[in-house]
């Protein structure tokens, strides 16, 4: 091999392991940030949001669970 060349290609050999590498960090980062999507539900109820205490039946549950 020629002195001169050696370096250049000693770059171009960088440049392709750093372009790969990064290129497997974003492809890694998308299938992650994928992964976490939640469904919204956007059904709207006629009946307006309660706010403060709601007895709901798990709650009713741990009352007779708890025989309270």
């Amino acid at each position: 091999m020629n002195s001169k060349t050696q370096p250049k290609d000693e770059k171009r050999r960088d440049f392709i392991k750093k372009s790969t590498l990064l290129g497997a960090g974003v492809a890694a980062a998308a299938v992650a940030s994928t992964g976490a999507l939640a469904d919204v539900d956007t059904t709207s109820s006629d009946k307006p949001e309660q706010k403060g205490y709601q007895l709901t039946q798990h709650v009713l549950d741990y009352y007779k669970s708890a025989d309270i």
